[in-house]
């Protein structure tokens, strides 16, 4: 099995790529063996286990997709021309790391990046923004407030690898296979059959009240949508569609809340350990449970 020779280059709050060897363990035996030949992630996020089943296993198409505009103009624009992302990339790379006030460069980049507004598919020189601020903002963040602004703060890392020319151009090969789509999750879920594995990953249900650092789209993710994609979840099944779904675990905080033990009380439900950070505050980091559902068993 490849270990992981492309690896996404953004880094994601809830990115599994801590959890790749677990999840290769709970994949379904249809996807080992082969079978399976379309992969469906509707959440596509920093694109982790995108690109780990890609490598590993024998897809001969995907399909992937996400409501954050910025960030699916990035997959497009890696995909179409990575050398277009490559070259100001290089530049940002370059004139921040010699910079005598790396953050007014931040803000200032910052400042043009909520300022350039996507009317077409492709726009390279706002990829490359939202490189540059994912590898430079703080703890790699994706946050934006009610008016759509990204709002993270500066990162203040020492020295950041910004433009990694290398594997910037793997993962515009590996998404030569891929389609691209952006917008609602449930338009990929219509391209959906019986030989078809589907990976979820929504935003989170946060585990705190005031846990704000995870929307990344400004209409967010509330619990009514969290029952909706479940209602989609059981449709799927009844498709004879693969399934695997992965979110927060509520009881790490409430041992009585079983909202997702109710929803997916049908399926298969796993926890699994990760390092995830509750909040904000560095000393809440630790390993806490995240729940896994599939409508399949676990491999011997």
């Amino acid at each position: 099995m490849c270990k992981y020779v492309a690896k996404p280059f953004l880094k994601w709050a809830g990115g599994k790529g801590q959890l790749l060897d677990t999840f290769d363990k709970m994949f379904p035996q249809e996807l080992i063996e082969g079978k399976i030949k379309t992969y469906i992630e509707p959440f596509v996020g920093g694109g982790a286990v995108l690109f780990h089943i890609l490598q590993n296993y024998k897809i001969e198409k995907a399909q992937i997709n996400d409501i954050n505009k910025e960030l699916i103009n990035c997959y497009r624009c890696i995909k179409a021309d990575v050398e277009e992302v490559i070259k100001p990339l290089s530049i940002l790379e370059k004139e921040y790391l010699s910079s005598e006030n790396r953050n007014k460069y931040f803000y200032n980049v910052r400042e043009r990046y909520n300022q350039i507004h996507l009317n077409g598919h492709y726009d390279y020189e706002k990829c490359a923004d939202f490189i540059f601020l994912n590898h430079t903002c703080f703890n790699g963040l994706y946050r934006v407030n009610k008016e759509g602004k990204f709002n993270v703060p500066h990162g203040k890392y020492k020295k950041p690898l910004i433009c990694d020319k290398e594997n910037l151009r793997l993962c515009s090969q590996l998404l030569q296979k891929v389609e691209i789509n952006f917008g609602s999750y449930e338009q990929v879920l219509e391209k959906a059959d019986a030989n078809t594995f589907l990976y979820f990953d929504p935003p989170y249900r946060p585990l705190l009240e005031n846990n704000s650092f995870v929307s990344y789209d400004k209409a967010g993710f509330d619990d009514i949508d969290q029952i909706k994609l479940s209602q989609n979840y059981r449709n799927l099944n009844k498709q004879n569609c693969l399934l695997m779904l992965s979110n927060s675990d509520p009881k790490n905080i409430n041992e009585k809340d079983n909202f997702f033990d109710d929803l997916y009380k049908s399926f298969n439900i796993e926890r699994v350990y990760a390092k995830r950070m509750i909040n904000c505050q560095a000393n809440k980091r630790g390993n806490i449970t995240e729940i896994v559902v599939t409508n399949y068993k676990r491999r011997k």
